[in-house]
């Protein structure tokens, strides 16, 4: 997203449609954080009943659900990606010619 507010109702209109895609993005890493904390305790309740003393092997679920968390979170909250722009383009034709 740019830095500058939208200008025109087209503009205003890409705008919303990002934000709405963000909002629904932080919903569902909500709703994964759940489901996430849902799962670890019973695969643990699981480990505890059967063999409490033995090898803690809901670590890896766990922690593999746990990666899946880290990166809906990385594109629910992290910085946006940025917009190509035509200079963007004009700068990748420049390196191509340039390396010919």
């Amino acid at each position: 997203m740019s830095d500058h507010l939208p200008t025109s109702s087209n503009e205003s209109d890409t705008y919303r449609k990002q934000i709405r895609k963000r909002l629904k993005q932080q919903q569902e890493f909500k709703q994964y954080l759940t489901v996430w904390l849902g799962v670890s305790a019973l695969v643990t309740f699981i480990w505890f009943i059967t063999t409490p003393t033995g090898y803690f092997w809901p670590v890896w679920p766990i922690f593999g659900m746990g990666i899946g968390a880290f990166f809906q979170w990385r594109e629910a909250y992290g910085e946006p990606p940025r917009e190509i722009t035509d200079a963007d383009i004009d700068a990748e034709i420049q390196r191509i010619r340039n390396q010919q």
